[in-house]
C-alpha cells in the first residue's frame, strides 16, 4: 500500500461542475481514495453550512474526512460533525467595513452559523446566493451582528477596479487587524490576520501530525495560490486562473468539467 497522504481540494470550479455538481468519475476516485487510507479535505471560501452540503452529497462523513471553510478561519471535523478549530474577526472591524463598503457604494456581507448577512438585497447578494445556495437574512444595521463572524466578503459584479480600489484605501488601517485577498474578480474576502488556506494546510499538517512532504493541493482561483504552494504538490486545474497556474507544480488536462480531480487523485494518490 502507498503511505498515506492528505487532499486538499477547493470545491467551486475545481472539485465542481461549472453548474456546481459533482461528476461520477470525481465521486468514484474520492472513495476509492479514502478505502486507501488516504484524508481528503474540503477546502473552501464557503461558510461551513454550505459546504456541508457538498460534503453531505459526497458521504464524506466517515473518519479522515475534514472541510477547512472560510478560506481557512475553520477546521472541520466531518465525521465527528464538529469544529476543531476556529478563528473570527473582531467585530469592531466588521463595523468599520461596513461603514467603508457603504461610503463606496459597495456590496458587502458577512455570516452567521447558518446563514448570510447583509444590510440590503441586491443583484450582488442574488448573484451570491445563486451561486452557493445558500440562505440569507437582511439585517437592519451592522449593528445586529453580535457575534465574531469567521469573515467578510465584498462583491462587485462589474468589474476587479472598485474591490481593488477599496483594498487599496484600506491597506493601512487592515495592517494587524485584518488580511485581506481575492478569491474570484467579484469577490474580496476580509480574514482573521494569518489566515488563508496556505496557512491552513500548514496547521491541519502540524495538528495532525501528516508531514508536509505528504500532501497535495488542487484549486483554480487566487485564494487557492497559498494552498497550492504550501502544499507538498500543488496542482492548478486546466480552467484555473493564470496565478494558480505558475504557483503550481502541476497544470491539470482536464478541466473542472472533465472530473479534474479524478485525474490528481490517480495521478498522485494512487
Amino acid at each position: 500500500m502507498s503511505e498515506k497522504k492528505a487532499l486538499f481540494m477547493d470545491l467551486d470550479d475545481t472539485l465542481l461542475s461549472s453548474d456546481k455538481t459533482i461528476s461520477p468519475d470525481n465521486r468514484a476516485a474520492i472513495r476509492a481514495a479514502l478505502t486507501r487510507g488516504h484524508s481528503v479535505i474540503v477546502t473552501t471560501g464557503r461558510p461551513v453550512s454550505s459546504g456541508k452540503r457538498v460534503v453531505s452529497e459526497l458521504g464524506l462523513t466517515m473518519p479522515g474526512c475534514y472541510m477547512i471553510a472560510f478560506n481557512g478561519s475553520v477546521l472541520y471535523d466531518c465525521a465527528a460533525d464538529r469544529m476543531l478549530k476556529e478563528r473570527t474577526v473582531p467585530l469592531s472591524c466588521v463595523r468599520h467595513l461596513f461603514g467603508e463598503a457603504k461610503r463606496a457604494g459597495l456590496h458587502i456581507q458577512t455570516y452567521d452559523k447558518s446563514d448570510v448577512l447583509a444590510e440590503r438585497y441586491n443583484e450582488e447578494l442574488r448573484y451570491y446566493i445563486k451561486s452557493t445556495q445558500m440562505s440569507y437574512r437582511l439585517i437592519p444595521d451592522v449593528w445586529a451582528v453580535t457575534e465574531e463572524p469567521h469573515k467578510l466578503l465584498l462583491v462587485h459584479l462589474a468589474g476587479r477596479q472598485a474591490l481593488e480600489d477599496f483594498q487599496r484605501a484600506n491597506d493601512a488601517w487592515a495592517k494587524g487587524r485584518v488580511d485581506s485577498f481575492f478569491s474570484c474578480d467579484q469577490y474580496l474576502e476580509y480574514c482573521p490576520i494569518g489566515v488563508s488556506k496556505g496557512a491552513a494546510v500548514l496547521d491541519f499538517c502540524d495538528h495532525f501530525g501528516i508531514p508536509v512532504e505528504r500532501t497535495v493541493a488542487v484549486g483554480d482561483e487566487w485564494n487557492d495560490v497559498s494552498m497550492i504552494r504550501a502544499a507538498h504538490v500543488g496542482v492548478a486545474v486546466r480552467n484555473a486562473v493564470d496565478a494558480a497556474k505558475e504557483a503550481a507544480d502541476y497544470v491539470t488536462e482536464r478541466d473542472c468539467n472533465q472530473s479534474a480531480v479524478a485525474e490528481v487523485i490517480e495521478r498522485f494518490l494512487g
